[in-house]
C-alpha cells in the first residue's frame, strides 16, 4: 500500500484522469472530492463488499437455475 500525507486543499493524482482532493478534515473523518471519468466506478469500501457479495450470490443462483435447467430438459 503506498502511504502519501496530504493537507486540505492537496490532491493525488491517479492514472491520468482520476484527482483525489482533500476538502476537509474534522476529526477522525476526512472529505474526499474525487474526480473521474465517468466510466470509472467510485464506491465506499462497504458498499463496493456490498455489491461483489450480491454479484457472487446471483451467480450462483443462476448456476443453480442452470442446473436445474438441465434436468428439465432431460
Amino acid at each position: 500500500m503506498l502511504v502519501l500525507s496530504r493537507k486540505k486543499g492537496e490532491s493525488i493524482i491517479i492514472g491520468d484522469q482520476i484527482e483525489v482532493k482533500i476538502l476537509s478534515i474534522e476529526g477522525e473523518q476526512v472529505k474526499l472530492g474525487i474526480v473521474a471519468p465517468q466510466t470509472v466506478k467510485v464506491h465506499r469500501s462497504e458498499v463496493f463488499e456490498a455489491i461483489q457479495q450480491q454479484n457472487e450470490e446471483a451467480l450462483q443462483s443462476e448456476n443453480i437455475l442452470s442446473i436445474l435447467g438441465q434436468f428439465k430438459k432431460k
